[in-house]
C-alpha cells in the first residue's frame, strides 16, 4: 500500500497548483475592517524626541478609510500632540509602549466642532491629546500607557505662563469625545492629564473598563467626566485624581459604576444640572477623598431620580453624602427657574471612617487648603427654594466619624437658604446626619460612632416630614444638649432605638409645628431624660412607648 508521500509524487502537477492557485486568487479586500496599521510603518520614530504625531495620525486615517481595524502603536514612546480617532479605529498601545503628550502647547488645537456655548456645562474648553467627535465603534486600549506630561500646563507662579504656554481652559484633556456611538476605553493607563483624563460628551454605549488613572499634577484634574450620556458602564478601574473623580453632569441616564476604587482631593461621584436617572453604584471602595465622595448639586430645572449607590467602603473621607437642591449663590446663567427635583435614591451597605481633618494628598505637588466646613461635615439632605426631595433611603450605614463637633456648631440653627457645595453651609450641625425639608426618608439598620467627644446632635430633622427610622444605633455625650434634634417635623416614627452612651437628653423638641412623633420601643435608659421641649414644642407632638 503506498504512504501519502507516494501518492503524492503520482498526482499531476496541475492537480498540486489547484489549492494555492485559489489561495491566491482571494481579493486582497477580504480582510479590510481587520487589518493591523503598525504607526512605524508610516514613518513614527517612537524615540521620545521626534514629534509622531503626523505618523500616527495617517495610520489612523488609513485604518478609518479601508474600513476600520487596529492601529498599533508598539514599543517605544512616541510623542504626539493633538490625534483624531475616527469611526471604527481601535488605538491599540502595546505593553511596552507609551503615546507621551508633548510639552510644546503649539502642538495641540480647539476641536471646533465640539461647541462652547448653548450648553453651560461645555464651557470648560475643547482641546484634547486624542479626541473623536461623531464617530462610531472606537476604542483607545492598552495595555501601554497614554502620558499628557500635564505638569507642563500648570504653573507654580500665578500670572507666569506654564511651561507649555497652554492654560485654563486651552489645556487639553487626554481623551475627548463628543456626540459618539460604542466608545470603548479600556486596559490602559492614562497618567498626568492637563485637564481632565477622559471627558465624554453626549455620547451613548459607553464602556469603561480596567483603567488606572493618575491625575494629580495640575487644577482640574478629573478622573471622568461625563456630559448627558446614555447607556455608560464603569468596571473595574482605579481612579486616583485631584478633582471630580467621576463626575455626571447635564443628562445622564441608564450608568452603571462597579467593581473600582476612587481616591481624589474633591469628589467621587459628583452630579449638577440636567436630568440624572436609572443609575447604579455598587462594589466601590472610596478612599482618601477630601471632599464629598456622593454629591449632588441641583439648581433650579434639575432632576435626580431613581439611584441606588450600595456595597460602599469609605476610608478617611469627609462629607461623606451630600444632597443639596434648590437655589445657590451661583444662579443658573439661562434663567431656569423651575423647582429642582430629587426623589428616589437609596443608599444601602455603606461602611466605613469619616475624618474631620481633611490632609493634603501625598502625591499632589501643590497645596489644597480645605475650607471652613470640610472638616466637620455629616450626610446632609438640604432642599431650599421650593425643591422638592423626597424617597431617600438609608440602609445598613455604619459610619465612624472623627468628633470634634462644638457647643458653637451644635447651636447652629439657621444654615444658609442656599444649594451648592456641601461646605458652603459651613460646618454641620449635626455630626451623623442632617435632613432640611425633606419628606418620605427612611433610616434602617443605620450606627453613627465618634473617634473622639463630639457635642454636636447625632441627626438632625428641620422641617422632615414623614420619616421612619428603625434600628438606630448612636453615640451621646453627656455635655451635650442632646442625641437627636427635631425642629416642626412631623410623621415621623423611631422604633428600636439604641443609645450606646450616656447622654443628658435623646430627643430635643423645637417648634410648635411638631406632629405625630412616635418613638415606640428601643433602648434609651442611658439618657437622662427621653425627650425635651423647646421654642414652642409641646408634649402632645410624640408619643414615647418604651
Amino acid at each position: 500500500m503506498e504512504n501519502r508521500r507516494q501518492w503524492l509524487q503520482h498526482l499531476p502537477v496541475p492537480a498540486l497548483a489547484a489549492p494555492l492557485a485559489a489561495a491566491q486568487a482571494v481579493p486582497a479586500q477580504n480582510d479590510l475592517g481587520s487589518r493591523v496599521y503598525n504607526v512605524r510603518n508610516y514613518g513614527a520614530k517612537g524615540d521620545g524626541v521626534t514629534l509622531d504625531t503626523t505618523a500616527v495620525q495617517a495610520a489612523v486615517d488609513t485604518c478609518h478609510r479601508e474600513g476600520g481595524g487596529v492601529v498599533l502603536v508598539p514599543a517605544g514612546t512616541f510623542l504626539i500632540g493633538t490625534l483624531e480617532l475616527k469611526s471604527n479605529v481601535t488605538l491599540r498601545v502595546a505593553a511596552s509602549g507609551k503615546l507621551l503628550g508633548s510639552a510644546d502647547g503649539k502642538q495641540y488645537h480647539a476641536v471646533d466642532a465640539i461647541p462652547l456655548h448653548g450648553d453651560s456645562t461645555l464651557e470648560d474648553g475643547n482641546w484634547a491629546l486624542i479626541f473623536a467627535v461623531d464617530s462610531v465603534n472606537v476604542t483607545v486600549e492598552g495595555p501601554g500607557t497614554i502620558d499628557g506630561q500635564g505638569s507642563q500646563f500648570h504653573s507654580q507662579t500665578r500670572g507666569v505662563p506654564p511651561p507649555s504656554g497652554l492654560s485654563g481652559n486651552r489645556r487639553p484633556y487626554t481623551l475627548l469625545f463628543h456626540r459618539c456611538q460604542g466608545l470603548t476605553v479600556r486596559n490602559i493607563d492614562l497618567l498626568r492629564s492637563a485637564y481632565h483624563c477622559v471627558r465624554v460628551i453626549q455620547s451613548t454605549r459607553v464602556h469603561m473598563d480596567t483603567l488606572f488613572i493618575h491625575n494629580r499634577v495640575n487644577g482640574n484634574n478629573d478622573g471622568f467626566h461625563f456630559i448627558s450620556c446614555q447607556h455608560v458602564t464603569v468596571s473595574n478601574c482605579n481612579i486616583q485624581s485631584q478633582d471630580d473623580a467621576c463626575a455626571l453632569f447635564g443628562s445622564c441616564k441608564f450608568v452603571t459604576v462597579i467593581n473600582s476604587a476612587f481616591s481624589t482631593r474633591w469628589s467621587v461621584f459628583r452630579f449638577g444640572g440636567g436630568v440624572a436617572e436609572n443609575i447604579t453604584v455598587s462594589n466601590c471602595l472610596l478612599y482618601q477623598v477630601y471632599g464629598c465622595p456622593i454629591k449632588f448639586h441641583g439648581s433650579p430645572g434639575s432632576r435626580f431620580e431613581n439611584m441606588s449607590f450600595s456595597n460602599l467602603i469609605l476610608d478617611d473621607v469627609t462629607g461623606p453624602i451630600h444632597i443639596s437642591i434648590g437655589p445657590s449663590n451661583r444662579p443658573r446663567s439661562d434663567g431656569n427657574s423651575t423647582p429642582a427635583i430629587t426623589r428616589n435614591i437609596s443608599f444601602s451597605n455603606i461602611h466605613g471612617k469619616v475624618t474631620t481633618n481633611p490632609s493634603q494628598l501625598p502625591d499632589v505637588a501643590f497645596t489644597s487648603n480645605p475650607r471652613p466646613g470640610e472638616g466637620h461635615s455629616c450626610i446632609t439632605l438640604n432642599c431650599v427654594g421650593g425643591a422638592t426631595l423626597e424617597n431617600i433611603s438609608f440602609d445598613d450605614i455604619h459610619l465612624t466619624f472623627g468628633g470634634g463637633g462644638t457647643t458653637e456648631e451644635a447651636a447652629r440653627r439657621d444654615l444658609p437658604e442656599i444649594a451648592g457645595e456641601y461646605f458652603m453651609l459651613g460646618p454641620m450641625p449635626a455630626y451623623g446626619f442632617y435632613a432640611r425639608n425633606a419628606r418620605g426618608i427612611t433610616l434602617q439598620n443605620v450606627r453613627f460612632q465618634v473617634a473622639s467627644p463630639e457635642l454636636r446632635p447625632a441627626v438632625i430633622f428641620d422641617n422632615v416630614e414623614d420619616a421612619a427610622i428603625n434600628g438606630l444605633n448612636v453615640q451621646g455625650n453627656q455635655q451635650a444638649e442632646s442625641v437627636l434634634r427635631f425642629i416642626n417635623t412631623k410623621q415621623t416614627l423611631l422604633t428600636a432605638t439604641r443609645l450606646l452612651t450616656p447622654a443628658s437628653v435623646f430627643l430635643q423638641l423645637e417648634g410648635a409645628a411638631n406632629d405625630a412623633i412616635t418613638i415606640d420601643g428601643g433602648d434609651l435608659s442611658k439618657a437622662g431624660t427621653a425627650v425635651v421641649y423647646k421654642n414652642g414644642a409641646a408634649e402632645k407632638a410624640i408619643k414615647v412607648r418604651t
